[in-house]
């Protein structure tokens, strides 16, 4: 079993920063790509940043500039610094991983439980 846990939301002004992460745990033989999706209410979950194992991220227009991913292969871990918040990045952030078990002949997406980011004006 594989789990990703989420932490570091909660409120901000706009113009503040926030840190999230997200800690893999389980029976884990190897983590590819990484990633942080988000979902603001009526909206769909879209991507927002995306880091591979060997370190090359990829940012979602909007946060570019503003949000950097950044991960810890050795302590299966991604975090997500976030600066300059605008209202517009309240929502609920998922960390995600293509995560391969052990005897497992291919990797899986897995989804943390989600955390909540609000940003007031």
């Amino acid at each position: 079993q594989v789990r990703l846990v989420e932490s570091g939301g909660g409120l901000a002004q706009s113009g503040g920063s926030l840190r999230l992460s997200c800690e893999a745990s389980g029976t884990i033989d190897s983590i590819g790509d990484m990633a942080w999706y988000r979902q603001a209410p009526g909206n769909q979950r879209g991507l927002v940043a995306r880091i591979t194992a060997g370190g090359s991220d990829y940012y979602a227009d909007s946060v570019k500039g503003r949000f950097t991913i950044s991960r810890d292969n050795s302590e299966k871990m991604v975090s997500l610094q976030m600066n300059y918040l605008i209202p517009e990045d309240t929502a609920v952030y998922y960390c995600y991983g293509d995560i391969r078990t052990w005897g497992s002949a291919m990797s899986q997406d897995h989804w943390g439980q989600g955390t909540q980011v609000t940003v007031t004006s």
